[in-house]
């Protein structure tokens, strides 16, 4: 197959269309023929109706190298690929690069998979080691953090905004946080990017006065963003840095108001 291919002469023929077909020869999808088409063969292995300049034998074309495959509809793909000098150059930079990754990563092209393999072990066990300590860090930051809380009409409120946070571990400090507080309303954020990133948790007994979803929403309209949840759990972002001071300062008075117990004397 390999000799055939390297030495086959390439043989133009003017057929009819239906003759065409009926020989075997391949037509592109969504390509109009005329009744007559020129129908090019390879040897035995190849017969295609013709779609273009074509070389005369398939030796002329060299090395052939696929660099790129993509779909451009259902069923149809599409296939880019390099000849000839421009085949071996672009295996020579392929090589020069993989030469280039070896020595960085202090290996050689024969090692260099596993090599690579070690590389992403070692970083997945440090991100976990990583998530460990922000977890940690998180722990001891709610611990702080409790102290702060002030009574409101009987229910312990917490607001803070706290620096260097990340965003998804607001959710994990909100949980400590209403373990240790008991009958607790808590607002934190956290700045990131510009971006202002909210949580507000209410303990269970609590939320027939104060819910959640309404108090994030509360705030975040005040920064530019949205938000919502669950009457215990609520989360909301925002694009308004500036404001959120002065949007975290107003909850103590709307907490107070839905907490305030009115005593009717008859």
């Amino acid at each position: 197959m390999r000799k055939s291919v390297a030495t086959c002469r390439s043989k133009p023929n003017i057929m009819d269309l239906e003759a065409a077909k009926a020989k075997g020869a391949m037509a592109l999808f969504g390509e109009k023929y005329d009744d007559r088409v020129r129908v090019l063969s390879m040897g035995d292995f190849s017969t295609e109706l013709c779609g273009g300049t074509h070389a005369s034998r398939t030796g002329d074309i060299g090395l052939f190298r696929i660099v790129s495959e993509s779909g451009t509809a259902a069923g149809v793909r599409r296939i880019e690929a390099v000849t000839g000098e421009g085949a071996i150059a672009t295996l020579h930079a392929e090589s020069d690069r993989l030469s280039d990754i070896a020595q960085l990563l202090k290996g050689d092209s024969q090692n260099l998979g596993e090599k690579v393999r070690s590389v992403l072990e070692r970083t997945r066990q440090l991100e976990k080691e990583l998530q460990q300590l922000k977890e940690q860090a998180a722990a001891q930051e709610s611990a702080n953090l409790s102290s702060k809380a002030v009574d409101i009409n009987g229910v312990k409120l917490l607001v803070s905004e706290l620096a260097g946070v990340e965003p998804k571990m607001l959710r994990t400090m909100v949980d400590d946080l209403k373990n240790q507080l008991g009958s607790t309303v808590i607002v934190l954020a956290t700045v990131a990017e510009g971006k202002v990133s909210l949580i507000a948790g209410v303990s269970k007994d609590v939320t027939d006065r104060v819910k959640a979803g309404e108090l994030v929403g509360m705030v975040a309209q005040q920064v530019g963003g949205k938000g919502g949840g669950r009457p215990d759990m609520a989360q909301a972002g925002g694009t308004d840095a500036a404001a959120l001071p002065a949007a975290l300062a107003s909850v103590k008075g709307w907490v107070s108001a839905k907490t305030v117990i009115t005593i009717s004397v008859i």
